[in-house]
């Protein structure tokens, strides 16, 4: 078979396929930050966090995986072979964005984080595949890290968006609803998901498939069912790589300990910065709904309450500007981890840098100034651009090229299937072995960082 030629890129057109990204990330930046609070403001306990997530690992275990199978096989002269799953991705993803913040219960917001997760999926996963079909092995490494540069630049939008739309046009909820703030954030999020991908899908032309590949892909298509992507997908797990196994071992931890971090950050901050329990939170909200009714409540209790949810507010702009300054360090860092993987290995570079992201979260709890707390972040952000990049360019020289996209659904399921089991398991945990303290969840995560660097050393490497 004829392989197609894939020639060297430069640097502004690896940028431009890839700052469709940014939309994305931006996307994903809320759902780490804003969608659990908002959960908060519309009643939720933190033991029902986990379970509210469900949408998450859910939709990444069905669709990426779909999309990767079904994209191998397509090809259009006009649109390409992935860019229309960015399109169609990134049309709902807008939408469900731009109604996010109008929920008005939490079944309502649960329904529409359904409708988020599946749109970035839909247009996550061929972005993955997008490095291998467009840049030669010997950019990859360059190309996986630019898109981490962008995870960074699109959630630090994300995450300061809430920190300064909170900060500069107000807009608080005195009663314990959605406060005007979470809506701007969510407006911004709506236009850059839309627009970002619409410049990549403008500025880059897909490499078209040989004579051969087309004539194979017309065949397969013949004889393909409904249920044709399911058997691809069965077929390439069965025969998958060794490398790949041992990279969902180190997954396993990595992604389990992620979602422990994303639901608990903000519960955390409540308790150590601000001094606030769930039990102050729930109290505070039913004195300011007491207040509206025929009940009498003193002066003292209103003011109390109003400075305890004034408090929940400056946690979740708190976690904005943590998560924000994170991916920013990301955003920073992510091109420079370029010449360390290839000098010390991506393989040692990746394990150090998951050491670090639990060394910081190790020290989180026992910080209780709001600006000390972002050194931490500084590891973690490292750590972050580390997992968003090298371990593709460690496992995508062994990948086939006309199954790029099966097994970039693949790996998201390794993402996806720990997050779920920390979905279904961690509500339990966290209330019959963690005392329900948040501050515990946040440590259990670094553990398992650290479980997740010595399964990186453990990876065998084909040198």
């Amino acid at each position: 078979m004829n392989k197609r030629i894939i020639p060297k890129l430069s640097f502004w057109q690896i940028w431009n396929m890839n700052v469709g990204f940014f939309g994305i990330q931006y996307s994903f930046g809320l759902q780490q930050t804003a969608v659990n609070p908002l959960y908060s403001f519309l009643g939720a306990h933190a033991e029902q966090l986990p379970i509210l997530n469900l949408a998450g690992p859910v939709t990444g275990l069905l669709i990426q995986p779909l999309i990767g199978a079904i994209s191998d096989k397509t090809w259009s002269v006009k649109w390409g072979r992935r860019k229309p799953f960015f399109l169609l991705g990134a049309v709902f993803c807008s939408l469900a964005l731009f109604v996010f913040p109008f929920s008005s219960s939490i079944w309502m917001a649960v329904g529409l984080l359904w409708i988020l997760d599946a749109a970035n999926n839909t247009a996550m996963e061929p972005y993955r595949a997008f490095i291998g079909d467009k840049l030669p092995e010997e950019q990859q490494t360059y190309g996986f890290q630019m898109q981490s540069l962008f995870v960074g630049a699109g959630i630090t939008l994300a995450n300061l968006s809430l920190f300064f739309f909170q900060k500069y046009l107000g807009g608080s909820s005195e009663s314990g609803g959605i406060p005007a703030w979470v809506y701007y954030s969510f407006f911004l999020g709506s236009f850059c998901s839309i627009a970002s991908v619409v410049w990549s899908v403008y500025k880059t032309p897909e490499i078209p498939p040989t004579d051969e590949e087309l004539a194979i892909m017309k065949a397969e298509k013949e004889n393909d069912t409904v249920l044709t992507p399911f058997a691809d997908i069965f077929k390439a797990i069965v025969q998958m790589p060794k490398i790949l196994w041992q990279l969902a071992l180190v997954y396993l931890f990595q992604w389990y300990a992620l979602f422990c971090y994303w639901q608990f950050a903000t519960p955390m901050i409540k308790q150590t910065l601000y001094h606030v329990s769930e039990t102050d939170e729930e109290k505070a909200k039913q004195v300011l709904k007491l207040s509206k009714s025929i009940s009498e409540t003193s002066p003292d209790q209103i003011v109390w309450a109003k400075n305890i949810l004034h408090l929940v507010e400056k946690a979740v702009g708190q976690t904005g500007l943590m998560n924000g300054f994170y991916n920013f360090i990301t955003m920073l860092s992510a091109l420079l981890l370029i010449p360390l993987a290839v000098r010390y290995s991506s393989k040692n570079v990746y394990a150090i840098c998951l050491l670090g992201t639990g060394m910081s979260l190790f020290a989180l709890p026992f910080i209780q100034n709001e600006y000390l707390i972002l050194l931490p972040m500084v590891l973690f952000g490292i750590g972050w651009a580390a997992m968003m990049g090298l371990p593709y360019s460690m496992v995508s020289p062994a990948i086939p090229s006309n199954k790029r996209g099966v097994y970039m659904g693949v790996i998201n399921m390794m993402i996806v299937i720990p997050m779920l089991i920390q979905t279904i398991s961690f509500g339990l945990i966290y209330k019959n072995f963690l005392g329900n303290n948040p501050v515990n969840a946040i440590i259990l995560a670094g553990v398992l960082f650290l479980l997740a660097s010595v399964s990186v050393i453990m990876i065998k490497m084909k040198k």
